[in-house]
């Protein structure tokens, strides 16, 4: 079966061999290449969709919200996935844009490299929430200090850092995803992040303060990361280990397991 990607269609199933929807008349051979087969999730601005191209399942990610924030940030996503060559980084193939039949608004698309895997949150939900061991801990936070460094010296930063955003490979290699809320450091941003004026992008218990005040930069990656081993140590959430009154995260005693050395540091 191939999927239709119009938002509208009412009977988006359609034989392999149909080129045209038959309920709604949109294409169905993207671009004249990809084949949708289908839906791996969606959300309030897009689509993922499972596509194919000479037998290569690929990822095709929809943006359906066409303002113009939401269309500056989903183009410069594809640009940073085209630009970067990192194996910890979604490798973009090309993007476009689709007209479906009918639709009052194009939908904007970006194709990229399928990570077969799981995300460190249902890792760790299968494993029963068990908190890693210290030698994966470090080989993993290495993994990501590097693909972190071929991000920011492109002057880009992630501004997500998250378990649910960190892929595990079946080969060990871990995969950052989800660059739709990619910053570029440029003199444009820096002036609005002086005056508090960036776009604030909140994930609970990982956002680091000045990100949550607008005025995020780089190194808030970092905060993201740490916060994101706190969970993968402690088996917890960081937000449920806070302790507002001291104003400071009791993480230390959840995670006995590890030494002293990596346990002086403050996440």
């Amino acid at each position: 079966m191939i999927l239709c990607i119009n938002p509208g269609c009412p009977q988006p199933g359609n034989p392999d061999t149909d080129l045209f929807c038959s309920s709604c008349g949109s294409e169905l051979l993207l671009a004249g290449r990809y084949r949708v087969s289908r839906l791996l999730g969606e959300g309030g601005f897009g689509r993922i969709y499972e596509v194919t191209h000479k037998g290569i399942a690929k990822v095709l990610k929809i943006l359906i919200n066409d303002e113009p924030k939401a269309v500056e940030l989903f183009e410069q996503e594809a640009r940073v996935l085209t630009q970067l060559n990192h194996p910890g980084i979604p490798k973009g193939e090309e993007n476009f844009t689709f007209f479906p039949r009918n639709h009052q608004t194009p939908l904007y698309c970006l194709v990229m490299e399928k990570i077969s895997g799981l995300n460190l949150e249902e890792y760790q939900e299968k494993r029963g929430n068990r908190p890693i061991d210290e030698k994966l801990a470090l080989d993993w936070l290495f993994q990501i200090v590097d693909i972190l460094q071929a991000v920011h010296q492109e002057n880009f930063f992630h501004r997500d850092i998250k378990p649910s955003n960190i892929i595990l490979r079946p080969d060990g290699q871990l995969v950052l995803i989800d660059f739709g809320t990619v910053r570029q450091v440029t003199d444009t941003f820096m002036f609005k992040q002086s005056a508090g004026n960036v776009t604030s992008m909140i994930s609970p218990g990982y956002t680091p303060l000045e990100q949550i005040h607008g005025q995020a930069v780089p190194q808030s990656d970092f905060y993201a990361l740490g916060r994101t081993f706190v969970y993968l140590l402690t088996g917890q959430e960081p937000s449920d280990l806070y302790d507002a009154g001291n104003d400071i995260l009791m993480w230390r005693p959840h995670a006995p397991h590890i030494s002293s050395e990596l346990g002086r540091s403050q996440f």
